[in-house]
Order: structure tokens, then sequence, then C-alpha cells
């Protein structure tokens, strides 16, 4: 596609990864699926190819996940990975780049060390880590370096990171494993105990993406759905609604605004003053999920606003801080990262 000349930035996600590359925008977002023959160890096929052969792949192969709740799960598979996407986008890598990957805001020492690794072992000249929040509020459009309060929550797949940032840092924070891999596993246990049937992980994300609300919509939709029935083992298929999917997905939506709850309750006044006043901003692909912004703001008297391209918000935050390296030198320095 282009020879490597540019650094990249990576949103290494649970769900997606995304490749930030200067001067040309996001130039890869494959979902984080590899497919390996256990028989040989070969991997077989990475992103939206191994997607695709998520619970339909013969007893050999196995589509697996490598990241499990933001973090690395299988550091070989992750590096491999990575090293594929980075070879797909470019043609001959001419020099390493400088690269720059997004951590969730609670990530221990040992994840960190992992992340590092995987990037250094795929081709890195030097690497740098942003904490999600701070990548999210930069792709939102926000201007964090000022000493005023913004307040943004960033749903993905394995985790929800809510933070408080002012000055360029984050003054108070938390990440959470409830986000978009807990809404679908919510309805495949729903379905599973209201109608005896089971569903697979890509019906589930289809049902959540269709029809996935938690707030009451102004009409209720419907969907069909197949799936396997738990009582003959044959195929079955059953007529769902919007409202029993908000009922599916109570619990992890109460999990994040209790999140969020906590965070204010740990906020300088000063700054909840002006998220008060400029409201929260919503970013990731689980903040697209219907009526998450009314529930959000009807449980805290706060304005939400969803950030324009949620989904692609954090891997062009990492971009745009590449921009600036003299602020990625001081951020990661102030956070004292032994692995530099």
């Amino acid at each position: 596609m282009f020879g490597f000349t540019q650094d990249i930035g990576i949103d290494l996600g649970t769900a997606s990864v995304l490749i930030y590359v200067q001067g040309k925008g996001i130039v890869l977002r494959e979902p984080s699926v590899v497919a390996i023959d256990k028989n040989t160890d070969r991997m077989v096929a990475f992103g939206e190819e191994a997607r695709k052969m998520l619970g339909r792949t013969p007893g050999n192969i196995i589509a697996i996940r490598p990241l499990r709740d933001g973090v690395i799960s299988d550091y070989q598979m992750t590096e491999k990975m990575l090293k594929y996407f980075i070879k797909k986008i470019s043609n001959r890598l001419i020099f390493k780049p400088r690269i720059i990957v997004c951590v969730p805001s609670g990530v221990t020492e040992v994840e960190e060390r992992a992340v590092v690794d995987a990037a250094l072992q795929a081709g890195a000249r030097k690497i740098y880590l942003i904490e999600e929040p701070i990548a999210a509020a930069i792709g939102a459009g926000l201007d964090i370096a000022k000493p005023y309060g913004n307040m943004v929550v960033d749903i993905g797949g394995g985790t929800t990171d809510i933070a408080v940032i002012s000055l360029g840092g984050i003054v108070v924070s938390t990440s959470i494993k409830v986000a978009g891999d807990r809404f679908d596993e919510n309805i495949v246990r729903y379905l599973r105990k209201k109608y005896n049937m089971a569903i697979g992980d890509r019906t589930a994300e289809d049902i959540k993406m269709n029809i996935g609300c938690v707030f009451p919509l102004e009409e209720v939709i419907e969907m069909d759905v197949r799936g396997r029935s738990l009582v003959t083992g044959l195929p079955k298929n059953i007529t769902i609604t919007s409202e029993e999917i908000m009922e599916a997905l109570e619990e992890p939506a109460t999990g994040i605004v209790e999140a969020v709850h906590s965070v204010l309750e740990k906020t300088p006044p000063e700054l909840v003053g002006d998220i008060s006043s400029n409201g929260m901003v919503l970013t990731g692909g689980g903040s697209l999920i219907q009526g998450l912004d009314k529930l959000l703001e009807k449980e805290t008297g706060i304005k939400v606003n969803i950030a324009e391209d949620a989904i692609s918000c954090v891997a062009v935050g990492t971009g745009k801080a590449l921009e600036n390296i003299d602020f990625l030198n001081e951020y990661n320095n102030r956070l004292d990262r032994k692995w530099q």
C-alpha cells in the first residue's frame, strides 16, 4: 500500500484493532480474532476472515480472540496478529516505525509490559503507551491541555474506561470489565433462560446492534432470531423485541452508570462544575447502543454527548498524539514507565 516512513498509532482493542498512520488517517480496521490449526499450530486467518470462522470451524481449526477484557490473554497470538496487520498496511517496511498503543486506564505494569513486548516484536523502533480515555478525549476533539475538567466514558469491547481529565492528565479514573462483550453475553444468557435457546456470539452481537437498547424506545422494534433448541437440539426460530433486550442489558448498563457515579463522587468540586456546564462525552463502539446517553443523563443529571465517529475516537487520538512527541515523552515520564 505504501512504504513505511510514518509513525503509527494502534487501538489494540478486545473487539477490534484500528491502525492510524500519520498523514494517512485510519488505514486498517479489523476484528481482533485469530484462527489457528490445532494440529499444526499454524495461523490460518486473521481479522475479518477469522471472525467469519467464529462458531463455524471444523474440529482442527479454532477461532479465538487473543485479547480479553482490554488486555492481552495470549501473548504469542497477539504478537503474530500485530505483525500481520502491520505487514498488511505496508508493502515493504523501509524503516521501523515509532508505535503508540492504547491501554485501559487501570492496566497493571505486567499487562503494560506484554503490550510493549508484542509491539517491539511486531517491528516497532520505539514504543509509547497512552491511556484510552486520554486518546479518546483527543480523538473526540477535546482540548485536554487546559485547566478545565473534561469527562470521557470510553466503552469498548472488553472494558469501559471512565476518566476526568484536566491539564493533559487523568485526575480521577476507573476501568471496569463491563462493555460490549458483556452486553453480548447477557443476550446469550437471556435467550437461554427465557426461550431454552442457544445462540452464538455473532448472533448476539447482531441482536445488540439491531434492537439493543438500555432506555425505553419511542417504538418497540422486533427481530427474528435463529438458534438451536436446548430441549430438542433442533433449529429454532423466535421473534424478540427491543423491550426484552433492554431487560437483558439492564445489569451491565447499571454497572456502567454506577462506575460513572463513582468517578463523579471522587472528582474535585471545581471540575464537577466544569463537567456540569460542558457535559460528558461518550466514545467507543459500546456508546452507540440505543438509549445509553439518555440513561446516563437521567441518572446523573449531566448532559451526555456521543462523539462523532465514536468507534474511531481512540485510534484518531493516538494519531494526533503522535504529532506531539514532546507531549508523549512528558506523559510517559510522568507515569514513570519502567520499561522506557
